[in-house]
Parts: structure tokens; sequence; C-alpha cells
């Protein structure tokens, strides 16, 4: 009788450089591939919209590439602790595989499901597939964890370079006796009544084979000018694969070295970095998402909120036209340009004065890349509460931005066209930039004499 190997998937849908999968195959057994969507486990976070359509379609994918190599994907859904004993059982596997996750609530899931698989005699290994370098590698010279970008890449570049991505499996041997599957329709991930993912549909395709597709036209095409022209909306010089390393369909490994084998490309290669130092933050502070990375900003003086100011700026109704257009062109494609999202962020907290996790969330359940590290950690950059944060005193000012970073307004007039169009199409200012910029600036003063008297 053979004893199978599960290899459950998570943020890593893809076959091509995955550890855990190479692991099963060298052991010899037949393989069984396993997601759990698991909206139930303490602490875990239920996934956003924009993300549960994403999942869907990537999940459809890796099920395909496997059964094309003989292979199988087994979906549950439940507490994956739970889950994953209940598969081990019906499958008779003598073995799990997966790739590590960083955040605190799955950390302890996976350390307690290996303790229990391990004193039931099952084989069990994690593999680090889904980061550059591991958390705990990477410490100051007094062995702490770094709150500063520059330093911290640097002492990521100090170490070994990341390994060479793991070839893709010709053959995925599957068992003779596979558990049952759920049914991906079944689990209504996509959305209906109303169908609000048409713009989605007609942005991306995900999956893997996308996924390496598009890294190999931005590395041909596009990488040239992404240092000059990556903070212009409208100029195309981005990569767009934050989704593809969200959902785990492109390895960061294989980034690395594919961009290495193509250009001199130190700036794109920092903003893995940037990637990496969100989730290395993450690892150290489990609460991201919620608290505070520096607690003196526990004593910012949010006002009450206004849910009337909110709306305006989740729908793009804020009369500030870059601010408007990054709205909707969140709203229509699940995605946002990072200069957009940082003017955008900006005007939410420091203009609107609303505490940066309600658009934390917003992000979170809007974007298709929105993962638990860099999603809150770069609005606490933002918002001044973060890891190597702006200075408090910068506030983005849209007008300024828009003419900076958009002269020619054609990001503007493809997302936002009532503010190029005739006057009075627009939406009136919903505040005025130059009163909310003092106001923030007084709030965040009262951060700083709090922190000084200590409170």
């Amino acid at each position: 009788m053979s004893s199978p190997s599960i290899v459950w998937f998570r943020d890593d849908l893809r076959l091509a450089d995955h550890p855990a999968l190479r692991a099963a195959l060298d052991r010899g057994e037949p393989v069984i591939g396993l997601y759990v969507l698991d909206e139930q486990s303490p602490g875990v976070r239920p996934l956003g919209g924009a993300a549960r359509w994403w999942l869907h379609h990537s999940l459809a994918s890796l099920s395909e590439r496997l059964r094309e190599r003989g292979g199988v994907l087994i979906l549950r859904r439940g507490p994956a602790a739970e889950v994953v004993r209940d598969v081990v059982t019906d499958a008779g596997a003598g073995a799990v595989f997966w790739n590590r996750r960083y955040g605190g609530p799955e950390r302890d899931i996976d350390a307690r499901l290996k303790e229990s698989l391990r004193a039931d005699g099952v084989e069990v290994a994690s593999f680090a597939g889904s980061l550059l370098f591991e958390p705990w590698t990477v410490t100051t010279g007094a062995g702490t964890h770094f709150s500063v970008y520059s330093p911290f890449w640097r002492a990521c570049l100090s170490l070994p370079a990341p390994r060479a991505p793991l070839p893709e499996p010709r053959e995925v041997p599957a068992s003779g006796r596979a558990p049952a599957s759920e049914s991906l329709d079944d689990w209504g991930l996509l959305p209906h009544d109303p169908d609000w993912a048409g713009g989605l549909r007609e942005t991306w395709e995900p999956g893997e084979p996308a996924a390496r597709r598009r890294l190999r036209e931005f590395l041909a095409e596009d990488v040239g000018a992404y240092d000059r022209a990556r903070d212009r909306p409208s100029a195309g010089a981005t990569s767009l694969l934050s989704p593809r390393l969200r959902w785990g369909e492109l390895s960061p490994h294989t980034v690395w070295h594919a961009a290495i084998e193509a250009h001199d490309t130190s700036r794109f290669l920092s903003e893995l970095g940037w990637r990496e130092f969100a989730w290395h933050t993450l690892y150290h502070f489990p609460e991201l998402a919620t608290k505070n990375l520096r607690r003196e900003f526990d004593a910012f003086p949010w006002p009450r909120l206004k849910p009337t100011a909110l709306r305006a700026w989740q729908r793009g109704e804020t009369g500030y036209a870059i601010v408007d257009a990054g709205m909707k062109e969140l709203w229509h494609t699940g995605y946002m340009h990072n200069r957009a999202r940082m003017v955008t962020a900006s005007f939410l907290i420091k203009n609107l004065l609303i505490d940066w996790r309600h658009g934390e969330e917003w992000f979170w359940d809007t974007l298709v890349d929105a993962d638990g590290a860099n999603n809150p950690f770069n609005w606490q950059w933002v918002a001044g509460s973060g890891a190597d944060a702006a200075p408090y005193f910068r506030v983005f000012n849209p007008e300024l931005q828009a003419q900076k970073f958009d002269p020619d307004g054609h990001y503007i007039a493809q997302w936002a066209p009532e503010h190029r169009g005739e006057e009075g199409l627009a939406p009136a200012p919903i505040v005025d930039l130059k009163a909310t910029r003092q106001r923030a600036l007084a709030a965040y003063e009262q951060v700083k004499q709090a922190a000084r008297s200590g409170n």
C-alpha cells in the first residue's frame, strides 16, 4: 500500500519553484494537492471580495495544470487544522508538505498541526517558498528586527543570494484513493447579484501561465523605463506583478533571477525588498492590521468618523481629480497605481482625518493584490505610525501630485473624465486642502507632545 504525500497549497498557487511540491515528488509516493478555504480559524482574516474573485480563477487554473500532469487538487472548506487532518486520514497519507506562512495566526495553526501530525507518525516538513529571506535571518547587530528599510535591505543583500528557482515538474502522479473534493463553484467566491467583476475580467487573467507571460513581457518591454517612469500612473512602466506575487503564481525567487538575467534592475529589485520588509515586519508584529506599530500614535486624536466623507472617498467623489481617478481605477480593476495609492491614502488620513484602518479595510476588500503584510504595512507607512514611516508633516497635495505625475492628464482623463470635461461636471471639493493640512499637522503635533511626556 502506498502512503501518499499531501501538498497543502496556500498563497503559492503554482507548480514552478514550489519547494513543498518538489519534496513530495522526491518522496516517491503519489501526490495529493490540497487547498483549504479557511474562514473559521481564530485570527485568520476572511478574504475581501476582489481577492475571492482572483482566488476562484487561480485555483481553477492550478487544478487544470495539475490534472494535465496526472495530478489532482482537492478543495475543502473549514478550519485548516481540522481539514488537513481529515484529508490525511481519508487519503492514508504518510507525509504533508507546505511552504511557510508568516502571519501570527497562520504560524500558530501550522505549528500545532505539525506537532500533532508528527505525533501520529506522519512526516511533516515546511519550506521557504514565499520570501527571498526568512525573517529570523535578517537582524540588526543587536539581534533585533529592522524598523528602517535601507539598512534592512543592505542586510538582506549582504546574505547569500536567493536560491535559484526550482523547475516545474512534468508529472505529478496522483493517488488512486484521492479523497473527495468540494466544488469550487459551490464556494461562491464569484460575485452575483450584482456581478461587479466585469472590470476585473477585462483587466486580469489569473493563473500561473498568465503570470509567467507578464513577467516575460515586463522584462522584455517595460523594465528599461521602470526607474524614470514608475511614478507616472499613465506611463505603463509598472510590472503589474503584485497580484502574481500575492497569490504565489510567481515566486519571488523566479522574479529575482529572471530580473537579474534580463537587466541591471536594482530599482525594481528594491521593490521586491520592500515586499520583504513588509512581511518581515508582520512576522515580528502580527497585529499590523489593527494596531499602530509605533505605539505613540495611539494618542492620535482621530475625530468621530463622518460616513459621508468616507463614502465620497470610496466612490471617487472627493472633488480632487487624482484622488477620484485612483479610487475609480481601484473599483473597476481591483488595482491602483502605487503613486495613486499614496495620494489617496494621504488624502483619507490627513485631509479627511479618517483613521488609516478604515482605508486599509477598504483596500483589503477591493484590491486583488491585498495581502496580510503589504496592505496594512503601507497604510501605516502613509499614516506615519509604521516602520520607516513617512515624516508626519508629509501631506500629499493632490493637485500638485497631479501636476507632477500626470502632467498631460491622461490618467485623470481615463478614470475620472468628469474632471477634464465641462465645468460643473466634477464634484465640488469636499474639504479645503490648506485648512485640512493644518488640522492634520496640529493632530500630529499632539502625538509628538504625548510621546515627549511619556503618555
